[in-house]
């Protein structure tokens, strides 16, 4: 499922960049990334479901993570990275 994902870099120099998952589950992700991203380094994301999904509003999910794969994939990066934590955020606070 392709969804909207906003990927949140700990390092100020580095910031946050906007994509989309191209597979997503409760367990993990899969994006295509600009920026070259490590193995094994943590990363902490906002998956946005967007209203025709949830028959609602846009629903965001913050989730904490580990990347367990990097690949090529000709000018971006393929990106897989489990996810340990989400939680809900609310409307207001996203």
């Amino acid at each position: 499922m392709t969804l909207p994902l906003r990927i949140l870099q700990g390092e100020k120099s580095r910031g946050e960049f906007h994509t989309q998952t191209r597979d997503v589950s409760y367990r993990g992700l899969y994006f295509l990334a600009d920026s070259k991203l490590e193995v094994g380094t943590e990363i902490e994301f906002v998956i946005t479901l967007p209203g025709q999904v949830t028959q609602s509003g846009d629903v965001h999910i913050r989730c904490r993570g580990q990347i367990v794969r990097v690949e090529s994939t000709g000018e971006r990066v393929g990106v897989a990275a489990k996810i340990d934590r989400y939680e809900f955020i609310p409307a207001a606070a996203a």
